[in-house]
Formats: C-alpha cells, sequence, structure tokens
C-alpha cells in the first residue's frame, strides 16, 4: 500500500481528509486547519483555469505585454477567464 502526503495548497498543512468525489468523479480533499480560508480542494482539475498557479501566470503574462488573446492561447484557456481574472486582480479579490 501506497500512501502520499498531501498538502493544502493554501496553508501547506498535512491535516488533510478525503471528502467525497465532485461530479466528474474527482476525489475531493479538506483542510482541517480551521486558519486556513480554502478548505476544499482538488489535485487535478478537469479545467485548466482552477489550478492555483494560473491567476499568477496570467498576471505576469499582462505585465510582461502579453495580449488577452495570446495569454488564453498559451495557457489554454478562454478569453473571457483571463478577462475576468484581470479585473478582480484590479479590484483585489484575486484567489
Amino acid at each position: 500500500m501506497v500512501q502520499i502526503t498531501i498538502k493544502c495548497p493554501k496553508c501547506s498543512s498535512d491535516d488533510i481528509v478525503r471528502h467525497g468525489k465532485n461530479k466528474n468523479n474527482i476525489q475531493v480533499y479538506r483542510c482541517r486547519n480551521k486558519a486556513c480560508e480554502k478548505s476544499r480542494f482538488q489535485l487535478e482539475y478537469k479545467n485548466k483555469a482552477c489550478y492555483p498557479e494560473t491567476d499568477k501566470k496570467i498576471i505576469q503574462m499582462a505585465i510582461n505585454g502579453s495580449g488577452i488573446r495570446d495569454t488564453a492561447e498559451v495557457l489554454e484557456i478562454s478569453t473571457s477567464t483571463v478577462i475576468d481574472r484581470l479585473k478582480k486582480k484590479r479590484d483585489g479579490t484575486v484567489r
């Protein structure tokens, strides 16, 4: 039997429990740390825009002068997602 150590993407806590599966049959985990703001997460996502590092890449590409369509094509996400994330960053509400 192989055990995989899973850490919370927000607080890096290893106090994690399985929390069922979503509608796409992907395992969902829950962080037991009370101070963690994101208590539920997945290790793999069907949509590439849901990965935590996507927001950072969108912002880096925007700072470096990439257009919305270029960013969407490189990251393989929709242009509306890129626009929404940039608006949220401007408002200070990025995840």
